[in-house]
């Protein structure tokens, strides 16, 4: 009887435990600096967007209490592996640099980066037509790497910026020629009224070991039950159709590609 007692005991202190670990909040972290039509603030502060509702998508269909947590984007793997958020949903590409520290969820969309210029400039996303240019990009991307890697010393300068909404904004002033940065970003920037001036002129050429293998959620190493739970999430989203239709709410054609 004793045993019998001390056994139920136990197991109820399990079941409290569990319940515990399953109600703990997960920070999910996404950059502090706006990033429509992903991610920004609205006029009460309350972050929206379409990552923003992915994220909560994904963290609804798994149970999960999720927080969405604002971190400046050059310390958002240092905040990661400091344990001040949980996961980076924010526009991150799954690259082999990144991946030597931190792991990641599947990919949540795969979209081509491109080249911005004024309309009717003629530049066109390659050498040729970058030659003597000044090209702007956001600063820790896979556009300054890339930029860095394919267009230094064909670009008359490579200008970094803290937040694509700065390398725009020069854009459209005139102070830079050119932008490097994701084709569904900047196709709502050419939407705007300020990118009015501007045009997608195509996309660069794919190179994946710098651009990646589409974005995906950051995870702690070695934090294989969040990533998994989170896979979970992505793959119930995507075939039970909640992925359609908050990406319907935002863009005219799908962003996911296998």
């Amino acid at each position: 009887m004793k045993l019998k007692t001390t056994l139920t005991a136990g197991v109820a202190a399990l079941a409290l435990m569990t319940g515990a670990a399953m109600a703990e909040t997960v920070k999910v972290g996404i950059a502090a600096e706006p990033y429509p039509p992903f991610a920004a603030p609205d006029s009460a502060g309350n972050w929206t967007g379409w990552e923003v509702e992915i994220a909560n998508a994904i963290c609804e269909a798994e149970e999960l209490d999720c927080v969405i947590t604002p971190v400046g984007w050059d310390g958002i793997i240092p905040s990661l592996m400091g344990e001040q958020i949980d996961v980076i949903m924010a526009s991150m590409s799954i690259t082999e640099e990144r991946a030597k520290q931190i792991d990641f969820t599947d990919h949540y969309y795969k979209t081509p980066a491109v080249i911005v210029t004024a309309k009717g400039s003629g530049i066109t996303p390659d050498d040729a037509g970058l030659e003597g240019k000044i090209l702007g990009v956001q600063a820790s991307t896979t556009h300054q790497a890339y930029a860095q890697k394919h267009f230094e010393g064909v670009a008359s300068e490579i200008r970094i910026y803290q937040t694509q909404d700065e390398a725009n904004q020069d854009l459209y002033s005139g102070r830079i020629d050119a932008v490097q940065a994701d084709s569904i970003a900047m196709a709502d920037f050419v939407a705007s009224d300020i990118g009015d001036c501007c045009e997608i002129v195509g996309a660069v050429a794919d190179d994946v070991a710098v651009l990646g293998q589409g974005v995906g959620g950051g995870v702690r190493k070695g934090d294989d039950a969040l990533r998994e739970t989170l896979n979970k999430g992505i793959a119930k989203i995507l075939e039970d159709g909640t992925y359609d239709e908050i990406t319907k709410k935002y863009f005219s054609t799908t962003i996911y590609s296998k």
